[in-house]
Order: C-alpha cells, then structure tokens, then sequence
C-alpha cells in the first residue's frame, strides 16, 4: 500500500512539474484581432486584441501601450505570453497591445515624452486623450468586456501608463507604471542632474530615433556599429559634437533636440510630468528596483508626486532588489556578484502584482494592500510599510583626515582636505567590465577596481559592531574647490564585506566576496548646475564652494562587521560624458577645450564635507 501511494504521489509531482515546464498555448486558448483605433483627431493607432476563446464570461481588459512593438503582426501571429506573468494568462483577462502614435504600425508623427496638455483645446491631443479614446472604443466594441481596464508597463511603457491614470477614464480601475519616466533632465535616463547620460542616450537614440517615414511592422536596425569597448570608443569619439559629425550625421532629431537644450529649459520642463498628478482615480502600484540604473528616479518620484498632489487616493509602492524591469525579466534570486536568498521577482508576480489586478478587476480576495512593500539590500528580507520614506533619524556622517569617515563633527581648527588629478583622457570608468552598453549591474558592483584609482577619493567607516539601517533619500554636502570654473562630482555610498565572508556557491567566475565593496548608490553632480539647473553658473577657481544634491532613496541594511565606505571622483565615464572641466555649453564643446583640474575636498568645522544619512530604527 505505502508502495501505491508512493507511485500516486510521484506521478502528482511529475505532473506539476511537467505541467511549469509546459509553455502556455496562448493560441489555443485566445483569438487575436488587429484593429486601428481612431483617436479625437482623426489618427488611428494600431492594436492587438487578444480576447479568450471562452465566451461563457466577461473579462477585464488589460492594457499595454507601448513605443516598442505590439508584434508579431499579422492576425494569424500571436506573442509567446500574455500579460505581466503566466498567471494573468492562464486566468483570463482581454489583452490589448497599442502602438502608441507615430511608431510602428500606427498612424501620426511620433514625439518623445509628448508634452502633457492641460488646458486642451478641441482637437488637441496628448498621451492622456489617447488613453482615454483608446479605453472608450474598446470598452464600447469588444464583446465580452467587464467594463473595467487596468494599465501595466515598464520604462517607456511605465511612462504611458503614468500618463493614463492623469484625467483617466472612468472605466480605467488600476494601472501600475513600473519603472516609469518622469523627468528627462533631472533624474531619469538621460540626465542625472544636469549630466549627460552618454553611454544610454548614444546607444538607446541610434536605433529608437532613426525617423519612420511611414508605418513599419519592424525595428529600424541601429545607424552606428559599436565596437565591445564602450569606454575607448567614446574616448575616440571626443567632444559631444563628434557624435554628428562621426556617426549620426544629423539623422537623430532627438539626439540634436539634446544638444540644442543644454539647460531646463521649457523643452525639458514640459515633459516632466510630475507636476500633473492631480485627482488621479485608478488604483496606482508604482513599481521600482533599487539597483535600476535608469528610472529609479522616475518610480519614486511618480509615487511621491502622487502622494501630495493626490493625497485621496490609492496610490502604493513596491521596492524590490532589481534592475531596470528586473521583476519581470528575472527571478531575482540574485544580480550580478550579490544573491538575494529567494526569488523576490517571483514573489512580487505571483503575491503583489496579480492579486492587485484581480482585486480591482475581478474583485477577487487575496489582495492584501500595503501602502510601502520594500526589500532591504542589506538585511534581504521584505517589510510593509504604512509610508515612504520612513521616519527616520538624519545622522551626519563626515569625511576625516586619514581617509576617515566619523559620526562625529570634526573639531580641530585645522583645515585638510584630500585632491586628486581629473584628467579628462582618462577618466574614471562606470564599470570593470568591457562593454559597449550601461549594463543592468553596474549600481550593485564591486568597486575595488576604482580603490586602486589615484584619480578616486575613498573614506572608510572603522568595523561596524551593530547594524546600521539607511532608510530615505541621502544628501551629500560636499565643499570643494577646482582648478577650472566647472567640474563633475560623483558620489558612492558602498557597503564593503568582512575579510572573512564566504564565497556564494556556485560560483563559475570565481568572485571573492571577502572585502566586497557593494556599491549601494551612487550619483553624479555637474557643478554649474549646483543652484539652478535653468541658470548655470561658473565655479570660481580656486574659491571652497559648496556642492549639494541629493541621491535617490535607499533600503539597506549595513550589517556588524561590515564597513561603509565613501568614494568621491568626477568622472563617471562613460555612463556620463566627460566634463571639459571650464564653464562652456559641453554641448558644443570642441576636443581641445578638455584639460586637467586639481580638485580639493575638504573637511574642518568650517567645511564639514558630510554624508546626511537617513537612519531608521524599526517600529513598525
């Protein structure tokens, strides 16, 4: 008998085990239609409905629109998978995929982050009135529909989402923009404040800005061949001009729109949309990673914005330990050298994302709404939050002579200071990995190949005896002082291992975890832009100034016997383009301007260089 039940129960865990295995036949179980659906103006965008075949129901519509392809084309040609996760797929909803206006297959000219309108006149449209008429005409002509919509999508599609809940319909019930775009100049994927992000724009513009003279059902293949070696190609290439005159030939209209606007000007100012989320209605789950190396500041700023200008609404957030879209194109048991101890992408699709669609949907159960759900880098475990940021405890931590970092202000009447050489023929590299690309690990890697750099300031924490939780934004206050009258200054706050921690297993490229230095965030300061980013300003040269910004959240735990670390350079190459290092429009700089600066960091009482650390004891 124990025999039997034994065989029973195998051949019940080879058939779940087949049956995870087994890809979902998304053509068996749905009917694809391709419609064009016209817009206020008279423009039609093309759709992909993918509607179930079980007719005995009415279904939730599930939306995506995107500036990425809604292929495969053609009625006969359906995606591998539908929706978010298998789940959703395997459940049943109406999936719609929207070429959005002026990509692809749709009709009308394309415009990067098109400017919200508030004030429309008739026959004025944005991505809000194409949310909208796209909702309406589905709602009113695909059979079988519930009546109620939700929106999902990730970076740009994460941007249009975010546009669709700003004067949303009223059949619109949920959208979660995940990763989404918020400000092109300040702090997304184009410019960190006021840096160019040069590596990201010159790769994602040479094949995403070719111009579409008419609708296309394929990509355009990308106008430059770049070689494996990111860093010497961009050193090759020079100053910003070069790119044009080498390469893009003025082919790229969003490349020069760039260049044309060095400052914030009203190009930039209009496509932020944070302003504009006001009376928002759906359902809002902001979705983010912690280590996103291009929207991170895009999710938190969507969900804060929303949170004072909204404050009625239902708007929560998840922060988990991804990259950019990493909980839906990973398992997130791990990124780069550093592992995670679960599958927290897995968590999220199956506990998070799914049940908050099928609660304000399907009005399922199962949803259990948690205002802030973040995971701690540090400590890797999830917390539910009733807020973000925390309350937490502003704590100073400043730069000491020796290479020291304290907790205590500092009391001699000395003034020191540490400097370094920026040399703009070699700049500091991003990464040490050879790449022609940004990368999705580079905000999580070992930093000890920038240690060894004379070019790169580094301050250290002795041995930490408790745990240390960092729980908020981090303001850097630097004092400093340049050669020349303009300068970058980058900021890392790493977590640097015992001497003693063991490797991870398995482990085939042989990464030794013993002295890791986690980079846990990291950003960049162009100094001209240290008061106003509409109205530069020259340093003076040689004068102590102070150099202020402030980097985006964190959720890490520093623990016993770890150290925190603090490095300082200014060159971040070529994730940012180099600066020349005089007061100039780097946009039109030529080759020969870039020349060497001494810089000076300084810390005394009366320049108090410091980190304002957010620190958290847990309460709730």
């Amino acid at each position: 008998m124990r025999g039997i039940v034994s065989f029973f129960m195998l051949l019940i865990f080879l058939t779940l085990l087949f049956a995870q295995q087994t890809p979902f036949d998304v053509k068996a179980h749905y009917t694809k239609k391709e419609v064009y659906i016209p817009m206020r103006d008279g423009v039609r965008l093309f759709t992909s409905v993918y509607i179930p075949k079980d007719t005995n129901k009415t279904y939730p519509i599930l939306m995506q629109r995107t500036p990425y392809s809604v292929g495969p084309y053609g009625a006969d040609k359906y995606k591998r998978r539908l929706g978010p996760s298998r789940r959703f797929e395997e459940e049943g909803f109406i999936f719609v995929y929207q070429d959005v206006r002026g990509r692809f297959m749709s009709e009308g000219t394309y415009k990067n982050m098109r400017p919200y309108i508030p004030h429309k006149k008739p026959g004025q449209i944005d991505e809000t009135t194409d949310s909208y008429d796209t909702i309406d005409w589905l709602i009113h002509n695909i059979p079988h529909n519930n009546g109620r919509v939700g929106v999902w999508g990730i970076s740009y599609p994460g941007f249009y989402t975010s546009m669709s809940v700003i004067d949303a319909h009223p059949a619109l019930k949920a959208a979660s923009p995940q990763a989404p775009i918020a400000n092109w100049f300040i702090g997304d994927d184009v410019h960190h404040n006021g840096a160019f992000a040069l590596t990201l724009a010159f790769d994602f513009f040479s094949v995403f800005g070719v111009p579409r003279p008419e609708p296309v059902n394929r990509w355009n293949r990308s106008i430059v061949k770049m070689p494996p070696d990111g860093y010497r190609f961009f050193l090759d290439m020079g100053a910003l001009p070069n790119a044009n005159t080498k390469y893009f030939h003025h082919k790229i209209a969003f490349w020069d729109s760039i260049m044309a606007h060095g400052t914030y000007d009203a190009f930039w100012k209009a496509r932020n949309i944070l302003p504009h989320f006001k009376h928002i209605t759906p359902a809002v789950l902001v979705v983010g990673g912690w280590f996103d190396a291009e929207d991170l500041y895009g999710t938190l700023n969507t969900y804060k914005a929303i949170e004072k200008q909204s404050p009625g609404s239902v708007n929560r957030l998840v922060m988990g330990p991804w990259s950019h879209g990493g909980w839906e194109r990973s398992k997130g048991d791990h990124l780069g050298d550093i592992h995670f101890g679960a599958n927290t992408s897995v968590f999220f699709q199956d506990s998070v994302l799914f049940p908050f669609f099928m609660y304000y949907l399907k009005n399922k159960s199962g949803y259990r709404p948690t205002e802030a759900l973040c995971f701690d880098t540090g400590a890797l475990r999830w917390h539910r939050f009733t807020r973000w940021p925390l309350d937490y405890q502003n704590t100073d931590l400043y730069f000491a002579p020796g290479a020291n970092l304290q907790f205590d202000p500092p009391q001699s009447s000395e003034t020191f200071f540490a400097e370094y050489i920026s040399n703009p023929t070699r700049p500091v590299p991003f990464t040490d990995k050879i790449t022609n690309r940004w990368g999705r690990t580079f905000m999580i890697e070992d930093q000890r190949f920038t240690f060894r750099r004379p070019d790169v300031l580094t301050f250290e924490t002795p041995t930490l005896t408790d745990s240390l939780t960092l729980a908020g934004p981090i303001d850097v206050r630097l004092f400093a002082s340049v050669t020349g009258t303009d300068a970058d200054f980058v900021v890392k706050l790493i977590d640097v291992w015992p001497d003693t921690a063991k490797d991870f297993k398995p482990n085939p490229c042989g990464v030794r975890m013993g002295g890791y230095q986690e980079l846990i965030r990291g950003d960049i300061m162009r100094a001209k832009f240290r008061n106003d980013y509409s109205h530069p300003q020259p340093l003076v040269p040689g004068k102590v100034t102070p150099i202020n910004m402030t980097m985006q959240d964190i959720f890490h735990t520093f623990l016993p016997g770890h150290r925190i670390m603090v490095q300082v350079q200014s060159s971040w190459f070529p994730l940012f383009d180099r600066n020349p290092q005089r007061f100039e429009d780097i946009y039109h700089a030529k080759d020969e301007d870039f020349r060497k600066a001494n810089i000076r960091i300084y810390f005394s009482p009366q320049y108090p260089s410091h980190l304002v650390l957010p620190v958290w004891k847990a309460k709730e």
